[in-house]
């Protein structure tokens, strides 16, 4: 293989001239990790309480969280994300939808990538959450009730506690997701990390550096996640339960 490797081509002016190509990769990680912190809360949020209201004595409430859970988790990410940027802002009232699509583009590509990866990943997190909730024993909720506490406040005080303990792993699992998934969010022009890697390859001609970059970038994301929900699982661990001694 006659490859050049120039590992150097990172501290070289970018093409536009007002940084280097390392500054954009540096961006694109910037802009991954804002872009997945903030999906991220957005899922957590809604996702609870979306699976809280799977697990209620109430069906209309329950019916309307378990079609929110199929609606976003069956629809790809990719449908997803176009209908939130190109479809909507041509559903909204016309003065609303003008606006939005006069502002700043990379504000537009933000918000929708922002409001499709959280409402997507909330629909995974509130499954976790129901079945987090039905792992527990009958006899904590039927004890709460029986102490004269409202049904609101039993899940809030008795079973929520319990429950969020038991679905750490795979929460981690889907907080990881949601970093891997904003790639996706390049299709719609977003200068994430994949994307100003690609970016990088179009301008240098240096793709194995590009991509192994941005690996490194994404294992460097994954380890320190991993790394601290491990600690964060370990100082919650339940005797008896999942990660308790």
């Amino acid at each position: 293989m006659n490859y050049q490797w120039n590992w150097g081509v990172f501290l070289q002016p970018s093409a536009t001239g007002d940084d280097t190509y390392l500054g954009w990769m540096l961006s694109g990680f910037k802009m991954t990790i804002t872009l997945s912190l903030s999906a991220w809360l957005i899922a957590l949020l809604l996702g609870a309480l979306v699976g809280v209201l799977r697990t209620v004595p109430n069906k209309l409430l329950a019916g309307i969280a378990t079609g929110y859970v199929e609606l976003f988790r069956n629809v790809p990410l990719l449908v997803q994300l176009f209908i939130w940027y190109f479809v909507l802002p041509e559903l909204l009232p016309a003065a609303i939808g003008t606006a939005y699509k006069q502002s700043n583009p990379v504000l537009q590509q933000f918000s929708a990538a922002m409001i499709c990866l959280g409402l997507f990943t909330s629909a995974r997190v509130a499954e976790q959450v129901r079945a987090g909730i039905n792992s527990l024993p009958k006899g904590q909720k039927n004890a709460g009730l029986a102490l004269g506490l409202t049904l609101a406040q039993t899940y809030r005080h008795v079973m929520l506690p319990m429950a969020f303990r038991l679905v750490v792993p795979p929460l981690t699992s889907e907080f990881l997701n949601i970093f891997k998934n904003s790639a996706v969010c390049s299709t719609i022009g977003l200068l994430e990390l994949a994307a100003q890697g690609r970016q990088l390859v179009d301008y240098t001609a240096q793709p194995f550096e590009s991509f192994i970059a941005v690996t490194v970038s994404y294992v460097i994301i994954n380890v320190t996640v991993m790394t601290l929900m491990h600690r964060f699982e370990r100082r919650i661990a339940v005797p008896g339960y999942i990660g308790g001694k």
